[in-house]
């Protein structure tokens, strides 16, 4: 019988519930985007709202608080780089993408990253090399190539 029980159960007990929670939401925060399925992605989505929150929001001991739901590396970086993006941001920090379902089970999978990406001056440095290799390959162009007839 399901008394008192709230949200998804995974098919796991509470602890290894606990330890698959922290295990995905420590991988979005490291990896930036997750792909995993959908029953999955919907059982962190409001726990990884709240502990971005809870960075934004700061204090004296934010990462001690957060290692609770994180793993140390991922917890002093949620503080420092990605509660920096959502500043001005109210909520919604996560966006979910649907792949479509898995070959082997037919589970629906669910690509989930954050809803605004790292730096604009990140994006800057990368796309530069990009523009001048495609400017140079402009420039260049092809000869032709003639074949000599032959007299028999």
């Amino acid at each position: 019988m399901r008394k008192n029980v709230f949200g998804r159960q995974l098919k796991r007990d509470k602890n290894e519930r606990q330890a698959l929670f922290k295990n995905l939401m420590s991988a979005l925060v490291m990896e930036e985007k997750i792909q995993t399925t959908e029953e999955k992605a919907k059982s962190i989505h409001g726990h990884i709202e709240k502990l971005v929150t809870k960075a934004r929001k700061g204090g004296t001991n934010i990462v001690s608080i957060l290692q609770k739901d994180l793993t140390p590396p991922a917890a002093k970086k949620i503080v420092s780089d990605i509660a920096v993006r959502f500043v001005s941001r109210p909520g919604g920090y996560v966006r979910l993408i649907r792949l479509g379902e898995r070959l082997s089970d037919k589970a629906s999978m669910v690509l989930m990253e954050w809803v605004e990406g790292p730096s604009e001056k990140l994006k800057v440095k990368n796309e530069a090399p990009k523009k001048v290799k495609a400017e140079i390959k402009k420039e260049e162009k092809p000869k032709k190539i003639t074949k000599k007839k032959t007299v028999k």
